[in-house]
């Protein structure tokens, strides 16, 4: 397709010069974006003919490059953005976990429908699949053309996904599809979240509707997608990097694990097996030879931890009443995606742990074990929860830096901490939370050390 969106705004007018032979050269020019240098920068660049609104977006996409480094390591250095794409891309070390269940599961030509800048796309062609990316925006289908430029089983189509024949593909019969609906609604200078899953563009009916026939579909949706809204032939995957929950994921058909229901997959914290970076290192070292460019980080012995709970139904292992007991030596705070799947009952077990609320995902134990699922501490002191208690606390250790944390309590950690003072020259932790036992509930402060 051809690569300039039409001048419809300033962003498109300025990508439609940018996304040239010409101006792709002056922004691999340019190198890292410095905000100190760009005024300089501008000036020189114009004075050597190059019109206002190239060196402009080029500019811009020098920022948007040096901000998409956190999803994209090095190799932002060697792709196209658009302002939503960067926030919105998936990160590469996900983008390849979900390529990585089509290559597994033979699928040989995925259909990406939403495909943005063409993050997800990548990890598909990178495993050799053969990936038709289908955009609607003309700017951001312009985009992802460039960035899948070298990959011969790769081709964007701008196009609407609802309304897009799936039989009539020009790369041959459709046997996956991977979505990432838009959540989100842009209007009156201002963007909200959407939570409907009917509400999504498209909606969850249109991605049931695609598993109905048979398709091996995965669908990217908000971590915060109610239980009752995920279909029973799904397998639900919610997903964390570096402590972030950054999505939960739809599986269907070959692409389902059958004896899944959903799952908690925590990636970046230590500990666990190492995540599988294939998908990922293929993408970052091809198209590095491509461009000539040094390399970048991206193989096994720096890819990130992983570990992995599951759950073959959507029932707790137990009731939760059994398996509540006092704060021991050992605070466990579950990860999100554990939270998020509703899987901190299941976590505990794991552990030999317990909970000490039936209603807080706290978790407890007199022993300790090294999990990536969960963030350990070990407990100093349960105090009582009074300001006056806490402040003498915090004189008496010497605390001058101090982290609060909160859970199961409407505490505003920024007012407790000016009420507490600390000036001294000692680190601390405190929790906020409820415990319950024997039927009766108190509020406490549990004074804490992480564990490493």
């Amino acid at each position: 397709m051809n690569t300039s969106p039409a001048p419809q705004d300033p962003e498109a007018a300025g990508l439609a010069q940018l996304l040239t032979p010409e101006g792709l050269r002056l922004l691999d020019e340019l190198g890292p974006y410095d905000p100190a240098a760009s005024l300089s920068v501008s000036k020189s660049l114009r004075a050597r003919g190059h019109s206002p609104e190239l060196v402009s977006a080029a500019l811009t996409q020098s920022r948007l490059r040096a901000k998409a480094r956190a999803k994209f390591g090095d190799y932002a250095q060697h792709m196209v953005f658009t302002r939503d794409g960067v926030e919105q891309a998936t990160r590469w070390s996900v983008a390849a976990l979900h390529a990585q269940r089509f290559a597994q599961a033979g699928i040989e030509h995925v259909v990406d429908l939403g495909c943005g800048v063409g993050a997800d796309s990548l990890a598909l062609a990178a495993l050799d699949r053969t990936v038709t990316a289908v955009e609607r925006d003309p700017l951001t289908a312009a985009v992802a053309t460039v960035n899948l430029t070298g990959w011969d089983r790769a081709r964007v189509v701008c196009a609407d996904a609802e309304t897009l024949d799936l039989a009539d593909l020009d790369a041959g019969p459709v046997d996956g599809v991977w979505l990432d609906p838009a959540r989100r609604v842009t209007g009156s200078g201002s963007t909200r979240r959407i939570f409907d899953p009917e509400a999504f563009s498209p909606p969850l009916s249109f991605v049931t509707g695609l598993a109905a026939d048979g398709l091996a579909v995965g669908a990217k949706i908000g971590p915060g997608i109610p239980h009752e809204h995920v279909p029973e032939d799904a397998e639900a995957q919610w997903i964390s990097d570096h402590g972030d929950v950054v999505e939960a994921v739809l599986w269907f058909n070959a692409v389902r694990r059958q004896d899944v229901a959903r799952a908690a997959l925590v990636l970046g914290r230590g500990g666990g097996a190492a995540a599988s970076s294939a998908p990922e290192s293929a993408v970052l070292e091809s198209r590095a030879r491509e461009t000539g460019a040094a390399e970048p980080a991206g193989t096994a012995e720096n890819a990130p931890a992983a570990a992995e709970l599951t759950s073959a139904s959507w029932q707790s292992p137990a009731p939760e009443g059994e398996l509540l007991g006092p704060v021991d030596r050992y605070l466990y705070e579950p990860d999100g995606a554990v939270i998020r799947a509703g899987l901190v009952t299941d976590l505990a077990q794991r552990l030999g742990a317990h909970l000490v609320h039936p209603s807080i995902a706290y978790l407890s134990s007199d022993t300790l074990v090294a999990t990536p699922l969960a963030r350990a501490y070990e407990v100093r002191e349960v105090l009582p929860h009074t300001v006056k208690v806490l402040k003498k606390w915090v004189r008496e250790h010497d605390v001058g830096t101090l982290e609060i944390k909160k859970r199961g309590t409407d505490v505003t950690p920024e007012q407790l901490r000016r009420q507490l003072a600390p000036r001294g020259s000692g680190r601390a932790t405190m929790v906020m939370t409820r415990l319950q036992d024997a039927g009766t509930e108190r509020r406490v402060v549990l004074a804490v050390d992480p564990v490493n």
